[in-house]
């Protein structure tokens, strides 16, 4: 069978499957999220095993660390995906919600109720935990799942695609409600986009470069997660060493990840006092800074010059864009000119400020006083998230269960007819 015949195949099956899905009840999803949640975990030597294979090719290959990090499984992560799963099956049913009751003067009775979306197509990268989160999301919103990830994880993909599809056998879940596309020819992604007919939604998870290719070739509709060009503001009514914490939390926690913050933009005010210290500290930790003039005036050592281009850029590793700014006008001006509608936050005491800070900044998620790394299905409380949506329609920010969801009205009648 030809690479389009079977992708064909795959959706034509997810398509019937989702049908099925719509009379699974929430105690049976919940069942088998549990079952795959200790099944995870008592197949870890083997995913260890498989997993192992990726890094030593991403090695090989001279990948940047943070690349391999996104793709290296432990025991604590598998125990973390495990658990994802675990508090997955603990969240309300987002299906079958009564949303909206309208009665009609011709005594029509309209009842909107939330539905789920019925195929998604997941197209991803690096990152083989997404294998398990997304097939727990789509399950327990009653969705059919395509899943399609990267050649970088293909062996991780494929062992926990095979501890999760086993389970499955074991509960009412219909079996083809979850796939997965091995094939680590590009064309198979491209076949999949084709396919608007069996798919409802397509969603990329992964750099700039896969979610404007998947954008640019997609019949089908697509909810897309861009870059994360995140940005910490440190107000002139800043406690200092609260901006310090989320300063460094925010940046060098976990760096190869989206919500890491690829900007920090300093008030006038406080920069002289904070940049010496806060550049020292990242600096200590490995990160490479680069300063636009005043940056550089106040710290005259080891920080290179920032273009224009490195206000936009995700670097996903340890470097760092630094900017002094005016006041908060010029810092909310910034953030909406160069991020990417992610996150961003600001650190201040001052409670009209923070809040004029989130009136104004057009990100998907805007704190005051707290790192951006918290924007995470799991940390809010999702269970977990399939991508975090910088788009407007639909679904913004972490997309979890309610993000899968559609809707649909029901009517009832006793006879009624239009005149």
């Amino acid at each position: 069978m030809n690479l389009s015949a079977h992708i064909l195949k795959i959706a034509k099956a997810a398509k019937k499957a989702s049908f099925q899905m719509a009379l699974i009840s929430i105690k049976q999803k919940n069942e088998a999220l549990i079952k795959m949640a200790n099944a995870l975990v008592r197949e870890q030597k083997y995913l260890l095993k498989e997993n192992a294979k990726d890094v030593a090719t991403a090695t090989k290959a001279n990948e940047p660390k943070a690349t391999i990090d996104r793709l290296t499984l432990n025991p604590k992560r598998i125990v973390a995906m495990a658990d994802g799963l675990r508090e997955t099956a603990k969240l309300k049913d987002p299906i079958g919600q009564l949303l909206e009751t309208i009665k009609r003067p011709n005594g029509l009775l309209i009842k909107k109720i939330s539905v789920p979306l019925g195929v998604v197509g997941i197209i991803y990268e690096s990152r083989p935990n997404v294998t398990a989160d997304c097939a727990a999301l789509c399950l327990k919103s009653g969705n059919a799942a395509i899943l399609k990830g990267g050649r970088e994880a293909i062996h991780s993909n494929k062992a926990i695609f095979k501890v999760l599809k086993s389970v499955l056998k074991t509960t009412k879940i219909p079996l083809d409600a979850l796939q997965l596309i091995e094939s680590t020819d590009r064309q198979a992604v491209h076949e999949l986009l084709k396919l608007d007919t069996l798919l409802d939604v397509i969603i990329p998870r992964g750099g700039e470069s896969l979610i404007r290719f998947v954008s640019d070739n997609s019949r089908i509709p697509v909810i897309k997660h861009y870059h994360g060009v995140c940005q910490v503001y440190v107000s002139d009514k800043a406690d200092l060493n609260m901006a310090h914490r989320i300063t460094m939390n925010a940046k060098t926690q976990k760096p190869g990840v989206c919500n890491a913050m690829e900007t920090l933009l300093v008030d006038q005010k406080v920069a002289k006092k904070f940049l010496p210290i806060a550049i020292g500290d990242l600096q200590k930790a490995g990160c490479e800074i680069r300063g636009d003039k005043t940056t550089r005036a106040i710290v005259k050592e080891g920080v290179k010059a920032a273009t224009e281009e490195d206000w936009r850029t995700e670097y996903l590793d340890l470097i760092l864009s630094v900017r002094v700014v005016k006041n908060m006008h010029e810092a909310i001006e910034h953030i909406n000119t160069y991020g990417s509608h992610h996150s961003d936050t600001i650190v201040t005491k001052d409670k009209n400020q923070g809040q004029k800070f989130l009136d104004a900044v057009d990100s998907a998620c805007v704190y005051v006083n707290a790192s951006t790394r918290f924007t995470d299905g799991f940390e809010f409380g999702f269970g977990a998230e399939v991508g975090i949506s910088t788009d407007k329609l639909h679904v913004r920010g972490p997309m979890a269960l309610e993000g899968l969801t559609s809707y649909k009205y029901e009517i009832y009648g006793n006879g009624q007819i239009r005149i």
